[in-house]
């Protein structure tokens, strides 16, 4: 009886080879597998066990529950740290994230359903925080691998200490990496190679699970152009059809998603297009978006967990008789009250920080008010950094590129202020860049504002840089979102005057590596470029020292007619909101 079993599993294994074989043979997709060679990872079933935490009427004893945690954009933050909500149209402050935390937090789910749980972090781990910065990313390694992730995509942030060093961080994380649309730049146009696979299988829970990953086709755009050298982009409507395909049809993938970190607008913009089909979800990344319930698309849902290890997505799919039957979806709090700190992940946050600590803790300056990065169209953190540029080299403008990273920093109930520390400045600014000043006119500087807002709300999501419009002190503008590109600017103020399209304005903001010489945040052609010999750290540390305590706020620098300046998501036409 054995034998025939074996003799019945061998002819069946015969089949499905010979189906392959002629699906290459007929497909559009011939030689794919031998080019792609994808990481294929089979896992033995035994003693399967459903999550207990999802219990639904179509999850019965003969289904499977597979849980898929989600991180992302946690920006190396190491500690538990001020977490920004927004309640009843107001800011309410909380304690949220530490990675010691995130990791006792993420084993009591997979001691939940241990067989059939993947871990996987959708970028923007390796940078953002002092430590990371000052290693180039490699603190952060055994980090990663002691949370124990499954799979990994990199982020637009991955590529800041530069292709060589990016390959070697995430070369040394045990995970698996997808990316199908980060290429080796050579000179050889034709020659696409990609720099990770481009998707990932998973034998679990009885099917088998294939994962896509897209990181943002604008990263030469959004980032200083020199961090991207060696490596070019595609737009993920560009081969997913593909491989969603591939995964169907020839892996036999029960279920289908594709990982992205593109941002929430461009995700949703993918999850409309019909590129998509056949796809059961989205898991975004990018934009520090937290989706509380799926958004559902035209043909898809989008899912994106936050930022800052504050965060963990948890995704439930419910299996029965190799189909997906249901799905629950939860974006959960990192709270260290309910998930006490790991003690060995803690012991190696101390032992990465320990050799920063004296200078990281050194206090430089205080706040009344809290310092916070979550509005779209003015920041009171970017009002701090552009009023100290302003205080230090008096120019009509002062400009701060549109980031999103660090996490907020609440005034202490007992003192009456935030203290800013020199981490809390890596934080605000983890790229210490140096100041550069240049000469435009008046018509220059309306016209890069209209390239601006295009850039952070284009009405084709493909085109938006995921990034927040960009910060300002010397000037008032005043625009609608909603009207045409070129044409949603208002009215402009400088100094509180009307602008003069042919005066000249002095501007002064920090370089971009890369950039061509009369380029300065963006804006192309300045007259006069100079560096300033001073890194911005040092001039908001001396504008602190003067200064504090400082009270930086909201000040209707920048407006909308259509939106209130406390616009929290770039997302336009859903029930989203950010909270």
């Amino acid at each position: 009886m054995i034998k025939n079993k074996l003799n019945s599993a061998k002819a069946q294994q015969d089949d499905i080879s010979a189906n392959r074989r002629d699906f290459l043979k007929k497909s559009a997709l011939v030689g794919l597998a031998a080019v792609l060679n994808p990481v294929t990872s089979f896992a033995t079933e035994t003693n399967l066990l459903e999550s207990t935490s999802f219990m639904d009427a179509n999850a019965d004893a003969s289904s499977q529950t597979i849980t898929i945690l989600i991180t992302t954009d946690i920006h190396s933050q190491l500690n538990t740290h001020d977490e920004f909500f927004w309640e009843n149209n107001q800011a309410v402050y909380k304690k949220r994230g530490g990675l010691a935390v995130l990791k006792t937090m993420i084993d009591s789910f997979k001691i939940k359903n241990p067989n059939n749980t993947i871990l996987y972090d959708g970028g923007d781990f390796f940078h953002g925080h002092a430590v990371a910065s000052l290693t180039e990313g490699e603190a952060m390694i055994p980090l990663f691998n002691k949370l124990g992730y499954d799979l990994m995509l990199p982020g637009n942030w991955e590529v800041v200490y530069k292709k060589k060093k990016m390959l070697y961080d995430m070369g040394h994380a045990n995970a698996s990496k997808i990316c199908a649309n980060m290429y080796h730049k050579t000179t050889d146009e034709d020659n696409n190679q990609l720099v990770y696979q481009p998707y990932w299988v998973k034998y679990i829970g009885g099917v088998k699970i294939g994962i896509i990953g897209y990181t943002d086709h604008l990263i030469p755009k959004r980032q200083s152009p020199a961090y991207s050298e060696g490596l070019k982009f595609e737009h993920a409507d560009v081969t997913v059809a593909k491989y969603v395909k591939y995964l169907k049809e020839v892996e036999g993938c029960a279920v289908i998603l594709v990982a992205t970190h593109m941002g929430l607008a461009q995700q949703v913009g993918l999850a409309n297009n019909p590129v998509v089909q056949g796809v059961d979800f989205i898991l975004g990344a990018d934009t520090h978006e937290r989706v509380r319930e799926p958004i559902q698309g035209k043909y898809t849902k989008v899912v994106e967990c936050g930022a800052f290890g504050s965060f963990l997505g948890k995704l439930d799919l419910v299996i029965k008789d190799g189909k997906l039957i249901n799905s629950n979806y939860q974006l959960l709090d990192v709270d260290p009250v309910k998930y006490p700190a790991n003690k060995d992940v803690q012991a190696l946050v101390d032992k990465a920080y320990e050799p920063f600590k004296t200078d990281l803790q050194k206090i430089i300056g205080t706040s009344t008010t809290p310092l916070v990065r979550y509005f779209v169209m003015e920041t009171p953190m970017d009002n701090l950094i552009t009023d100290a540029i302003k205080w230090k080299f008096k120019p009509d403008i002062a400009l701060s590129n549109g980031f999103r990273f660090c996490q907020p920093l609440a005034v202490d109930a007992k003192t009456g202020v935030a203290t800013i520390t020199k981490e809390f400045l890596w934080n605000m600014l983890p790229v210490n860049s140096e100041a550069k000043t240049g000469i435009i006119t008046g018509q220059q500087l309306w016209d890069w504002l209209e390239k601006e807002l295009q850039n952070a709300f284009a009405k084709d999501p493909s085109k938006r840089f995921g990034g927040w419009f960009v910060r300002f002190n010397g000037m008032e503008v005043n625009f609608t979102i909603a009207n045409e590109i070129g044409k949603r600017i208002n009215w402009v103020k400088v100094a509180g005057q009307p602008i003069d399209l042919t005066k000249e304005y002095s501007i002064i903001a920090c370089e971009r590596e890369g950039d061509p010489d009369d380029t300065l945040c963006r804006v192309e052609h300045v007259k006069n470029p100079k560096r300033l010999t001073m890194l911005m750290h040092d001039v908001i540390e001396e504008y602190l020292k003067s200064n504090s305590p400082v009270s930086p706020k909201l000040e209707m620098r920048a407006t909308a007619t259509d939106e209130p300046n406390t616009l929290l998501t770039q997302l336009r036409g859903t029930t989203y909101e950010f909270r």
